[in-house]
């Protein structure tokens, strides 16, 4: 009888356990519909949902874009998952009729890059700026993918990896690295040490598409964690020189009028340089500092209760090192 009883424990265990594999499998099939808006004659992007990346929306909160070449596609960032990497391939075939044969990544965040492996098993050329070397093997990115292994599931598990590039790009000091792929012509601008230290954007010429990465947010409020905020905003200063058709943000919709998005990144980044800066100079705690800054002017924006206060203590933390120097 106690074998009986230990052999049904054991049969309803493996019972659940193939119920939730197949829910596991059900999910990833089911996956968000990726609706690919173009924007220009050989230009797309997808556009992720507005807030932070959870379970509920399967992770897809951030854009990835594509151009069409005589070559093949070539593919600006690749989601967050690997099954929003195999989504956003079924769309670039479904769109294009053409597979990608290159992917460049806009920096190394967790919600930009876990669907590369999709496009590297497929034989996709991967690029990045050399200084992404550095923080895809940091011990924080690998803390990410362990914390979305947990938090993300089933859609970033135990076979989701970081990729790393094929091709790391080094600029030489120069700010941009001009390419030609398929007969149209490309540049990747350095703006690393704004937002991540890795950041690039990729302008598409004779089109005047920017692919901006998340040097530039739409419709939301911007993640900044420990980014670089003086960086950032000498960054910022790049885009209106090019005076692009469309700006393609790493989240939020496209803009073909950027100007009202890059004031509200600015101010907002300044906002938290002047709160945060006159705390330390006060020597003022963090949470204190916190409760009396007005915060009214963003409060409404989507990813405001999510990032607001990462975004503040990652700048007060900043500004405790810039007052040190």
């Amino acid at each position: 009888m106690k074998a009986l009883a230990l052999s049904a424990r054991g049969a309803a265990a493996l019972a659940s356990a193939l119920v939730l594999a197949a829910a596991n499998f059900a999910a990833l099939a089911a996956g968000p519909a990726l609706r690919p808006q173009q924007i220009s004659p050989h230009c797309w992007f997808v556009q992720g949902g507005a807030g932070m990346a959870t379970a509920a929306n399967a992770a897809f909160n951030s854009n990835a874009g594509f151009c069409v070449t005589a070559a093949g596609v070539v593919l600006i960032d690749a989601l967050g998952t690997p099954a929003l990497g195999a989504a956003l391939d079924e769309a670039v075939r479904r769109t294009t009729g053409k597979p990608v044969k290159l992917a460049i990544v806009t920096h190394f965040h967790a919600d930009h890059f876990y669907g590369l492996q999709i496009f590297q098993a497929q034989g996709a050329q991967i690029w990045a700026s050399g200084k992404g070397r550095e923080t895809l093997g940091s011990p924080f990115t690998q803390e990410r993918l362990e914390q979305r292994r947990r938090d993300l599931a089933p859609y970033v598990n135990a076979q989701t990896r970081l990729v790393p590039a094929d091709r790391w790009i080094d600029f030489g000091g120069a700010r941009e690295w001009p390419f030609e792929f398929g007969g149209m012509k490309f540049r990747l601008i350095d703006v690393g040490g704004a937002h991540s230290p890795e950041d690039l954007m990729v302008w598409v010429e004779g089109e005047r598409v920017l692919f901006a990465g998340d040097l530039y947010f739409s419709g939301r409020l911007p993640f900044v964690g420990n980014a670089d905020t003086a960086a950032w905003l000498r960054a910022i200063d790049v885009i209106a020189p090019l005076k692009p058709a469309v700006v393609v943000p790493g989240h939020g919709p496209a803009s073909r009028d950027p100007a009202p998005d890059l004031a509200l990144t600015r101010e907002y980044l300044a906002y938290l340089r002047q709160t945060m800066g006159a705390a330390v100079k006060e020597l003022t705690p963090f949470d204190e500092a916190y409760a009396k800054a007005d915060w009214s002017r963003y409060a409404a924006l989507p990813a405001f209760e999510a990032a607001n206060r990462i975004n503040a203590y990652g700048v007060y933390l900043r500004m405790e090192q810039e007052a040190l120097k």
